[in-house]
Formats: structure tokens, C-alpha cells, sequence
């Protein structure tokens, strides 16, 4: 038996490898990755590889075995990820895994929001696959914000769509350590997790988090989606792309992503991470 996860090299993949190398032997891990080049070390470590990709289907045969817990990690291609998906589903199926989880969506078939229909559609196929399963449906990531500190610092600025919308975010971290939970724990099969941080902040409130720690004058500039997507276009975000991401601020300002059930802190047995320790380490980074 394994665990298994796949985008092992990811950010939130790798972050949960490590947190399975603290919890069960290496030789009972296997990484999933498309590039065994960005997996030395955990090869080094005695994690086993599995050379696949989503796009790949015929490299998915033989990453699972009889027995194994896969994690599947949503793929990072909006549009193409229900036949990657897909091809995950049927591979673990077909080799009679014992659990499949699954990096879901916050809300899952309530969330209205664009960003949310692949997750869906895949939630959906995982139920009706008649694996064991679990969904993990992750909120936002205290690092979708501060990965763009620099931008911020550079205009004095926080722009964003949301209006007084507040986001129940916590760090990528505390994400993965809910995974290792599922993966190393019994159970949780058939439950479906709705993941977010211990509370909820509003922009207005993030700007002034970076102006304190920084140092610098930092505004909250609220725009209209509209705006917002063109402002994201014009930086260079492909039109697809920056519609997605003007839907989401929409959402935000509706409600959508500021849930704080607790079942993350739950799940991983301590509080989550705030946002401004999460500016801090990116302003020390």
C-alpha cells in the first residue's frame, strides 16, 4: 500500500509530501510528477516516483495500486481539467484504490461562481465513479494575495473587485496538513470537508496590514469587475483568464468565500494561519 499523491511537485503537492514524510516511512509515498528533475530530493529521500501527466492518460496506469490513498491535486489548466480529472478517476478505479480525495472548491455544488464549475463536474464524476472518496474543498489561499506583495508595494495600492467582500483565506500550509490528515487518518470517507481559514478579512483591512508591517502607504482601491478584468488584461492576463478572476471578486463581494465553518482548524488539530503571518513571511522573503 501508498500514498499517493499526484502534482507532487507543485506547491501545495510538495508541501503535502513533506508533511507525509513526518507522519509515515518514505517508501510508502509515492510522487506523482510529470518531471522526475524537480523531484531529486524526494527521490533522494526514498519517496518513490511515478512519471504521469493529466494530459497523458496512458502514463496513469500503474500509479496506483490495490489499496493505495491517492490525493488527487486539482489540475492548474482552467478549462482542460474535467478529461484531466477524468483520466485520474478512471486510472484510480481501475486500479481499485481505497480512497480517493480530492482538492475541491469551497462550497462545491452551491459555489456560483465560474472558477467552480471544473470542480463540480468533477466532484460529480467522483461520486458516480463508486470509489471511496473524500473532497476536500479548499478556500483561498492566504498566498493568492501576498505572492503579489510586490506589485502592491510597488503602487501603494490593493486592488481588487470585491467591495466590502470578505475572504476566509489561510495559508497553502495548513491546506496541505488537512490533506496529510485525510490521507494518514481513518474515517472520513464519504465526507466532503469545507475548508477555510479561522476568520475572514476584508481588503480594506489586508491594506492596512501591508501599510503597518511594510511601512508603507498602502490603499484598498475598490473597482468594478469590469474594471478589474482590464486592469488584469492590460498587465498581461489572458482574456479567459482575467474574466475568471473578475467572477471570483464578484463573488467574494457576495459572500461566497468568507465562510468560517472550522473544520479546517478541526481537521488539523491548531489554529490556521492568520493573513498578516502571511505577509510577514513574504515581506521577511
Amino acid at each position: 500500500m501508498s500514498i499517493v499523491v499526484t502534482g507532487a511537485t507543485g506547491h501545495l503537492g510538495r508541501l503535502v509530501v513533506e508533511g507525509l514524510l513526518e507522519k509515515v516511512p518514505a517508501d510508502q509515498i509515492t510522487a506523482v510528477v510529470r518531471d522526475t528533475a524537480k523531484a531529486t530530493d524526494l527521490a533522494d529521500r526514498g519517496v518513490r516516483l511515478h512519471v504521469a501527466d493529466y494530459n497523458r492518460p496512458e502514463t496513469l496506469p500503474g500509479a496506483f495500486a490495490a489499496g493505495d490513498k491517492v490525493l488527487l491535486i486539482s489540475g492548474s489548466e482552467v478549462g482542460q481539467r474535467v478529461p484531466q480529472h477524468q483520466a485520474v478517476i478512471d486510472a484510480a478505479k481501475e486500479a481499485g484504490v481505497a480512497l480517493l480525495a480530492y482538492t475541491s472548491i469551497l462550497g462545491g455544488p452551491a459555489a456560483d461562481f465560474s472558477l467552480a464549475d471544473e470542480h463540480k463536474v468533477t466532484e460529480q464524476a467522483i461520486t458516480d465513479s463508486g470509489l471511496p472518496y473524500v473532497l476536500l474543498r479548499n478556500g483561498w489561499y492566504n498566498e493568492n494575495y501576498t505572492e503579489n506583495l510586490s506589485t502592491v508595494l510597488e503602487h501603494g495600492a490593493v486592488v481588487g473587485a470585491a467591495g466590502e467582500g470578505r475572504v476566509a483565506s489561510a495559508a497553502r500550509a495548513d491546506y496541505a496538513a488537512a490533506a496529510v490528515a485525510v490521507l494518514t487518518g481513518e474515517g472520513h470517507e464519504g465526507k466532503a470537508y469545507e475548508l477555510s481559514g479561522d476568520t475572514a478579512w476584508g481588503f480594506a483591512e489586508y491594506a492596512e496590514v501591508v501599510a503597518r508591517q511594510s511601512g508603507k502607504e498602502i490603499v484598498y482601491g475598490a473597482v468594478s469587475p469590469a474594471e478589474y478584468q482590464s486592469i488584469l488584461t492590460g498587465a498581461g492576463v489572458p482574456e479567459p483568464l482575467a474574466a475568471t478572476l473578475a467572477d471570483v471578486e464578484a463573488a467574494i463581494e457576495r459572500g461566497r468565500l468568507d465562510a468560517t465553518p472550522g473544520e479546517l482548524s478541526r481537521l488539523i488539530g491548531r489554529p490556521t494561519t492568520p493573513i498578516a503571518d502571511s505577509v510577514a513571511a513574504a515581506l521577511k522573503g
